[in-house]
């Protein structure tokens, strides 16, 4: 047998590790460069990545695509768990009636739903197009409604009852930034240090809404988390992205409770990350993959 590369005695292997000196004199590249542009190496410049957000001449053809994308979030939503019953909802402003916007329906799996299902509703509430055979969750169009009316910006809106977004939710807190992907959320999002039960009165979505303010994401005590983004696609990413987020810092409590230190990024390079990260046309692309995962997964039934 060949000797050993370890000391015959596992006690005299000894471990080192060099202390990391204060962050100082790192380069920060790409200047002048779009996100995407910066995050594609190489000559080739496949269609879908240099186009970005796709553009239609018309509301008919644009709505449907909207639709299309809402369903696959919905799929998205269901393959990662974010199911608890009738809760949970994600809502698209439409493209040509600005103050109206499509819900999902009340009480149908996240995993069955389609472009078909979606209802189209007035801020409102009134029901203007789209499915008639379920209402809307009354909940749900109280916190996208205010929503919508407070950021003529946000194109959609997301929101479940998550396992992870709820358990760091009882605390209370922002989330730090403890690695790269979480400074998608720097300084953009914030936390609604209130609970008013149920959400069924106007008056608590508005406070939802205005602890959002204008950021891109909320951590809704004791309830779960909102997201919102000006595509469905970057609001059904950055939902995911908060929801792993919340388990990351979960873990992170745990290990520091223990008595090991967390060294949270600093101001500045997180700061840096969100500039070449988190501009929407970027987190569109991010939920591209999950998209075409979808697809394939169902042969695309979801655009029915």
């Amino acid at each position: 047998m060949s000797p050993s590369v370890l000391a015959n005695n596992p006690s005299e292997v000894t471990v080192t590790s060099k202390k990391a000196e204060i962050d100082e004199g790192h380069v920060h590249g790409a200047q002048g460069l779009t996100p995407l542009q910066a995050i594609a190496h190489g000559d080739v410049s496949p269609p879908e990545l240099s186009k970005g957000i796709p553009t239609f001449p018309t509301y008919a053809e644009k709505r449907q695509w909207q639709l299309n994308h809402m369903a696959a979030a919905f799929r998205y939503f269901s393959r990662h768990g974010y199911v608890e019953g009738m809760s949970g909802h994600i809502s698209v402003r439409d493209p040509e009636y600005r103050e109206a916007f499509w819900m999902n329906p009340l009480g149908v799996h996240f995993g069955l739903l389609k472009a078909s299902d979606m209802i189209l509703l007035d801020v409102s509430g009134k029901v203007i197009a789209g499915n008639r055979s379920r209402p809307a969750n009354a909940a749900g169009f109280l916190i996208h409604a205010a929503v919508h009316k407070a950021r003529p910006d946000v194109h959609a809106a997301c929101h479940a009852h998550t396992v992870y977004g709820k358990a760091w939710s009882a605390f209370a807190k922002p989330l730090e930034m403890l690695n790269q992907d979480v400074c998608n959320f720097f300084k953009a999002h914030s936390v609604y240090a209130s609970y008013g039960g149920v959400v069924l009165a106007a008056e608590e979505g508005e406070r939802i809404a205005d602890a959002l303010g204008s950021g891109k994401g909320c951590v809704l005590m004791n309830h779960g988390l909102l997201t919102v983004g000006g595509t469905v696609d970057e609001a059904a990413f950055l939902f995911g992205m908060m929801e792993r987020s919340c388990h990351v810092q979960l873990l992170a409590e745990a290990a520091a409770a223990n008595g090991i230190s967390k060294r949270v990024i600093s101001d500045e390079e997180a700061e840096y990350n969100f500039k070449m990260a988190s501009d929407p046309e970027t987190l569109y692309l991010e939920f591209q993959p999950d998209y075409d995962y979808e697809e394939a997964m169902c042969q695309g039934s979801f655009k029915a």
